[in-house]
C-alpha cells in the first residue's frame, strides 16, 4: 500500500502499522460482505479515502502532543483504528451509536494486533455527560457526516482545556457557519489544512482544527437528536 507506507514514514508513524492495517482492510470487506460498513471496495480507493485521510492529522503539533484521543462516529473505525494502528502509544477511544459494527471493530482490530483501543457504544449527546468523558481528551477526531455547527456540539464538550477538536472535511461546506457552536462550546478556530499528500492524490478534503479554550457550559450538549435537527 504505496500511499499508506509514505504517509507513516511522513508522519512518523509504526512500520509495523502496514502490515497490520492490510489486515484489517481484507477482514473489514470480508465482514461487508454480511453487514453495510462501507460502501468503498475499491483496494486503492480504500487505502486513500480510509487510511491516508484518517492519518492526515497525524502531520499536526497538536496530534503529537496528544496522549488521549477521542473518535466520534467512528463507523467502521475510522480515522481511529488507523491512526491507533500507526501510534500504538497513543490511547484511542472509539465512539458509535451502532454497537453491532462498533463489535465488529473491536473484533477485527484484536486479530491485528492492535490493542491501544477502548470501544464506547452510545450517543455522543448523552456520552459527553458522562463523568468520566466530559473534557477528559486531548484530541477528539471525527469523520461524521454532519455540518460545523453539529460537529461542535458533539465533539467540544469531550475535549480539555487546550485540547483540540479536528473535523474532517470534504469540499463545499462553509465553515463559518460553524462560528457561533463553536464559540457556545468553548472552542476557538485555529487553522484549515489542505495536506499536500491528499491533494497528490486527487482528494480534496480539509482538515479543521478547533482549540479548547474553556469549559463547555453544562447545558451541552442539548439532548438526543436536536444537534443534528436544530443547529446553533
Amino acid at each position: 500500500m504505496k500511499y499508506l507506507k509514505r504517509m507513516l514514514e511522513m508522519t512518523g508513524g509504526d512500520p509495523d502499522g502496514e502490515a497490520k492495517l492490510e489486515k484489517y482492510r481484507t477482514g473489514l470487506l470480508e465482514w461487508n460482505k454480511k453487514v453495510n460498513i462501507t460502501n468503498i471496495t475499491n483496494l486503492e480507493d480504500f487505502e486513500k479515502l480510509h487510511y491516508a485521510d484518517s492519518l492526515s492529522c497525524a502531520f499536526s503539533p497538536e496530534w503529537q502532543r496528544g496522549k488521549r484521543i477521542l473518535d466520534v462516529g467512528t463507523g467502521g473505525g475510522f480515522p481511529g483504528i488507523p491512526l491507533a494502528a500507526a501510534f500504538p502509544d497513543k490511547e484511542l477511544v472509539l465512539a458509535d451509536s451502532l454497537l453491532k459494527r462498533l463489535r465488529i471493530v473491536e473484533s477485527l482490530a484484536r486479530e491485528c494486533d492492535i490493542h491501544n483501543i477502548k470501544i464506547i457504544h452510545g450517543r455522543a449527546e448523552d456520552l459527553a455527560r458522562r463523568k468520566d468523558m466530559r473534557e477528559s481528551f486531548d484530541i477528539c477526531v471525527s469523520r461524521a457526516l454532519a455540518n460545523m455547527s453539529t460537529l461542535a456540539e458533539y465533539c467540544l464538550p469531550f475535549v480539555k482545556i487546550g485540547g483540540t477538536f479536528i473535523s474532517y472535511k470534504g469540499p463545499g461546506e462553509d465553515i463559518s457557519k460553524g462560528t457561533r457552536a463553536i464559540k457556545e462550546m468553548g472552542g476557538k478556530f485555529l487553522r484549515e489544512e489542505r495536506p499536500e499528500l491528499l491533494k497528490e492524490m486527487g482528494l480534496d478534503h480539509r482538515l479543521i482544527y478547533i482549540q479548547k479554550e474553556k469549559d463547555t457550559p453544562k447545558k451541552y450538549p442539548r439532548k438526543a437528536g436536536t444537534p443534528s435537527k436544530d443547529p446553533l
